[in-house]
C-alpha cells in the first residue's frame, strides 16, 4: 500500500527544479497513461517527452522504506522528473487504471526482491584491505600533517589580523595540498580560519576595526584546533601506520577529521545502529560554503525513542551539485528500521537506507517536549564541558525548557522554572540565517511555557554561554525559525 504525500514527494525530488517540473507535467496532462497494480505497492505509466514515444516510468514501493524509481529517459537524476510527476499524479488523486505491470517491469521486480532476499540470508564478505595502499594513504597523510604543522606555526608568528592577501593566496594553494594528502577535515579547518578575516568580497586584507576585534578571540580558538589536528592526528596516524588492521576508533571523530568516509557497512560492523526508530526533523539548513566549493545541506533530528539530538549532512560539491540529490525540510515522523550513528559528540552525524514517513501527531510533539532539558545550570555545565575538546563541535544543538522568553536590560534571554537564564544571539553562527528578530513575531503563547531547540555557542570574550534559536515546539506544532 503506497502512503505517501506531497511532503513526501518533495522530499524524494534530487532538487527543487525537478519538483517543480514534474508537478508541471501533471498539471499540463503530459501523462498518456497512469496505472496501478492490485496491490497498490506500484504505480507506472507514460509521459509525453521530447520524441515520438513516451517515457515509461515507474515508481515501486514493494519496499515502502526504499521506494526504487524507473524510467527510460535519459536522465541522470533518481528520481527524474517524469517518475516525481507520477507521484504527483498519485498524490492529487489522478484517476490510475489497476493493470498489471510489463513483463520487463516484471522481471526487474523480481530480481530486485530476490537480491533483497539474498542480502537478508548471506552473511557479509569480510571487507578486503589493501594493506599496501593503505600505508601509502597513511604516509601521504602524515606528511600533509607535518604540513599542516608548519602552515600553524606560521600563523601563530604572523599573529592575528596581520594576513595579507598574498599570505592569503598560498594558504588557498597550502589548503589544496592538504586535500590531495587525503586530509579534508584539516583542510577545512584551514579554510575556516581563512574565512574569519575575508570581507563581503570574498577578499582578505584591512577589516574594519570593530571586526578585528571581535575575531580575536575565535582566531585563536581556531588556531587551538589546528595545533589539536597536528597532535592528535599525528598519535593516531602513526598508530594506524604500525597496525593497519588496527580498528577504526568508535569513541572520536579523529578518522573523520582526517578524511576517512564512513561507509554504511563500517558502522554496521563497529556496531554504530540503532534498530527501529523515529525520527522527527527540528531544523534544516541549505548552506552555501565558497571557501570550500560546496553546498551543505543539513537537518536536526530529535529520536522519539531516547530525545537524542543527531544531525544530517549532505555535501554537494559546486561541480556535482546537479547530479546528487539535495536534501529538504521534512515535516513527518521518520520511521528507519536501521539507523547508522558516526562516531562523534553532543549531537553526531546519522544516516540510513531507507524510511517509512508517517504523519506527526499531537503525541509526538508531547513527546519531544518531555525530552527537553528543563534545569538550565546542568545543562550549562554538560556544554562546558563538551566544548573543552578543541576537535569537539563549538556549536551543539540541545533541547531546552524555558518558562518565560523576553527581554531583560536590553537582551533578550530565556529562563527557566528556577530562574536560570540564557542569552540569546545571532552572533557569531554565521552558518544560520539570522532567527532572533522573528521572536517577537511570534504569538504571546510561544514565548512562555514552551520549548525551544537552541544551538549553543560559547561567546569567548564575554566567557558565558549564547543560545541561537533553530525552533519553537508547542503542543501543536513545530515552528521553524531557519531554513
Amino acid at each position: 500500500m503506497i502512503t505517501i504525500d506531497e511532503a513526501f514527494v518533495n522530499s524524494s525530488a534530487p532538487n527543487p527544479d525537478t519538483s517543480q517540473n514534474g508537478r508541471s507535467l501533471v498539471l499540463k496532462g503530459q501523462f498518456v497513461t497512469l496505472n496501478i497494480t492490485e496491490d497498490r505497492t506500484l504505480i507506472f505509466g507514460e509521459c509525453k517527452g521530447s520524441g515520438k514515444t513516451p517515457y515509461q516510468c515507474s515508481c515501486d514501493f514493494i519496499r515502502p522504506d526504499q521506494p526504487t524509481y524507473r524510467c527510460s529517459c535519459p536522465s541522470r537524476q533518481f528520481p527524474c522528473k517524469h517518475c516525481v510527476g507520477l507521484m504527483f499524479a498519485y498524490v492529487m488523486k489522478q484517476p490510475f487504471t489497476i493493470a498489471e505491470p510489463p513483463a520487463a517491469l516484471q522481471e526487474k521486480r523480481a530480481k530486485l526482491q530476490e537480491k533483497a532476499q539474498r542480502k537478508e540470508t548471506e552473511p557479509a564478505k569480510p571487507k578486503k584491505v589493501n594493506k599496501a595502499a593503505l600505508v601509502k594513504k597513511i604516509e601521504a597523510q602524515l606528511d600533509g600533517i607535518d604540513l599542516l604543522e608548519q602552515i600553524t606555526r606560521d600563523l601563530i608568528r604572523l599573529g592575528v589580523g596581520n594576513l595579507t592577501s598574498q599570505q592569503a593566496s598560498e594558504i588557498k594553494t597550502q589548503a589544496a595540498r592538504l586535500g590531495d594528502a587525503y586530509l579534508p577535515g584539516a583542510r577545512g579547518a584551514l579554510l575556516s580560519y581563512l574565512g574569519l578575516f575575508t570581507d563581503d568580497h570574498g577578499q582578505v586584507g584591512d577589516l574594519p576595526p570593530a571586526r578585528a576585534e571581535a575575531i580575536q578571540s575565535e582566531a585563536l580558538e581556531h588556531l587551538a584546533r589546528l595545533h589539536a589536528l597536528v597532535k592528535q592526528g599525528r598519535a593516531y596516524l602513526k598508530q594506524r601506520l604500525d597496525d593497519p588492521n588496527l580498528s577504526l576508533p568508535t569513541d572520536s571523530a579523529i578518522a573523520a577529521w582526517l578524511g576517512h568516509a564512513w561507509q554504511l557497512a563500517e558502522l554496521r560492523e563497529a556496531g554504530l545502529v540503532e534498530t527501529d526508530v523515529e525520527l522527527v526533523q527540528l531544523a534544516f539548513r541549505a548552506q552555501d560554503d565558497p571557501a570550500r566549493q560546496e553546498f551543505i545541506d543539513s537537518g536536526v533530528w530529535m529520536s522519539l525513542g531516547d530525545g537524542k539530538i543527531r544531525v544530517t549532512q549532505t555535501i554537494r560539491p559546486y561541480k556535482a551539485a546537479r547530479y546528487i540529490k539535495s536534501e529538504d525540510s521534512f515535516f513527518q515522523v521518520a520511521c528507519v528500521k536501521e539507523l547508522c550513528v558516526y562516531p562523534g559528540g553532543v549531537n553526531p552525524r546519522i544516516r540510513w537506507d531507507g524510511m517509512t514517513p508517517r504523519p506527526l501527531q499531537s503525541d509526538d510533539l508531547a513527546t519531544i517536549r518531555r525530552h527537553a532539558r528543563e534545569d538550565f545550570a546542568t545543562l550549562i555545565k554538560e556544554v562546558k564541558a563538551s566544548l573543552k575538546s578543541p576537535l569537539a563541535d563549538r556549536t551543539p544543538i540541545h533541547a531546552l525548557r524555558f518558562a518565560r522568553l523576553g527581554k531583560v536590560g536590553g537582551q533578550v534571554v530565556a529562563e527557566d522554572a528556577q530562574g536560570q537564564r540564557l542569552i540569546l544571539s545571532d552572533a557569531g553562527i554565521d552558518d544560520d540565517p539570522p532567527s532572533c528578530h522573528l521572536l517577537p513575531l511570534l504569538p504571546p503563547a510561544c514565548l512562555a511555557d514552551q520549548v525551544m531547540i537552541a544551538r549553543f555557542r560559547h561567546d569567548l570574550d564575554a566567557r558565558t554561554l549564547r543560545i541561537k534559536p533553530l525552533s519553537i515546539v508547542t503542543p501543536e506544532t513545530i515552528l521553524r525559525l531557519t531554513f
